[in-house]
């Protein structure tokens, strides 16, 4: 019996000799890039607003502090900004792009595996690094990133994903005694990190499940893996299971592929509520070609458009209305000219006049991939379309703008999002860049 315990103990520890996983994550990456360009802003609150300036989506550690949930309304929590001196920003989706790519290209320096998981973190699969000390080669990625862009990041090291999403929450909980960086590398570390998560902060453990788990009274990350295999497996489902395993130092979750989009939406709010059809129509125009860009991009075709229409509805007083039309298109297609004309004609079908619209959208669906499906053989797309698809789509990405359009857009007018706190695109543009003062 003592030999066969000695031989588990040794096969669980065989595995932090081989593969290790490391997750790197900006710390309040939003807030941190605007601290970038403006060192005023350090150790102040700061909140990311949404698209339209509608509600809280990123805060710093000292708006937190204060109490601002996520999510918070930004017409509610005015007073509350204003008394707490809470600094506003729009998103500026240019800025966090761009510098989210200087972070993901040091990070390729460490690893010629790297998974870009969001726009502020990625995993990288550490191969053949045996004799390499993982604690300084944490330390190393962290000083590089934030001596070449500014941004302070956090680093968790593990044997599999699940568990260097566990290191990096120590490593950024306890950021004196880690020095920002943690490794797991041993089954002591693991156990003891494990007890110390709550249930609900375990990577893949939602609200649904987190309430179910509670029920067979898992309290944390440690009391989940005491389940059986077997009843997680035949209770949840094969993503559990691996999850699960994960934890345990079994690597199951491996790197996820890029899948194309079932489906392609371009939804947006106006500026202002529209009741002309003429300006509906350009608009719906515009939302198709959009999409139609997506599905270039991704090498896919539809044959199904959903176009709707909705009306202002927190104005309870004005006369509501909301209404939408699938529309079947005969051939696959990615043509911005054969899209906006059919959803051109689904609009006008379900205008409604005396309407004050606020919000449209075109929603592709039936995406099947452009170089393979079913042909026919009285409807197909016009033979022309596609080298000028192409043209416009060189043209427009050179230019990083939509220098061409169709002639029902509206060649001076560009869709605009509500940005009153919008910083400059000090990297993106040229008419933002910072200017030195030398005395």
């Amino acid at each position: 019996m003592k030999i066969i315990n000695i031989f588990i103990l040794v096969r669980r520890q065989m595995r932090y000799l081989y593969a290790m996983f490391a997750l790197v994550d900006c710390n309040n990456f939003y807030a941190s890039c605007e601290r970038v360009f403006n060192p005023s802003l350090r150790k102040k609150p700061i909140a990311i607003l949404s698209n339209n300036d509608g509600c809280v989506i990123a805060r710093s550690d000292e708006a937190k502090a204060l109490g601002l949930p996520m999510g918070a309304p930004a017409f509610k929590y005015k007073e509350f900004f204003k008394a707490n001196n809470i600094q506003l920003f729009s998103s500026n989706y240019a800025l966090y792009g761009d510098m989210s790519s200087r972070v993901m290209r040091i990070l390729e320096q460490f690893s010629p595996d790297v998974e870009v998981y969001s726009i502020d973190e990625a995993f990288l699969q550490l191969n053949g690094f045996d004799s390499c000390n993982l604690r300084e080669y944490g330390i190393e990625m962290r000083q590089r990133i934030l001596k070449w862009t500014g941004i302070p990041t956090c680093v968790g090291i593990a044997p599999t994903k699940a568990l260097s999403k566990v290191a990096n929450k120590i490593a950024r909980k306890f950021p004196r005694e880690t020095g920002g960086v943690y490794v797991i590398d041993s089954e002591e570390k693991r156990i003891k990190a494990l007890k110390w998560t709550q249930l609900k902060d375990v990577w893949g453990i939602g609200p649904a499940l987190h309430k179910r788990l509670s029920a067979k009274q898992c309290k944390t990350a440690y009391d989940f893996v005491q389940l059986h295999d077997m009843w997680v497996r035949k209770t949840f489902s094969i993503t559990e299971w691996k999850l699960k395993k994960d934890l345990e130092g079994i690597s199951k979750i491996g790197p996820e592929t890029i899948k194309n989009k079932r489906a392609i939406a371009t939804t947006r709010s106006f500026e202002s509520a529209i009741e002309d059809l003429e300006n509906i129509k350009e608009r719906i125009s515009t939302f198709a070609c959009s999409g139609a860009e997506k599905l270039r991009k991704q090498g896919s075709s539809c044959h199904m458009m959903l176009v709707f229409l909705r009306s202002d509805y927190h104005k309870k007083n004005s006369e509501q209305h909301r209404a939408s039309v699938m529309v079947n298109i005969p051939f696959p297609t990615n043509s911005s000219l054969t899209l906006s004309a059919n959803a051109v004609k689904a609009v006008a079908s379900i205008y409604k006049k005396g309407i004050q619209y606020k919000k449209a959208g075109v929603i592709f669906t039936g995406i099947v991939p452009t170089d393979n499906h079913q042909l026919q053989l009285f409807n197909s797309e016009n033979p022309k379309h596609l080298p000028l698809m192409r043209t416009i789509d060189f043209i427009n990405k050179k230019y990083h703008q939509p220098k061409l359009k169709l002639g029902n857009q509206n060649l001076n007018r560009t869709w605009k999002m509500r940005q009153e706190h919008l910083s400059p695109h000090y990297t993106t543009n040229l008419k933002d860049i910072i200017t030195v003062k030398c005395p």
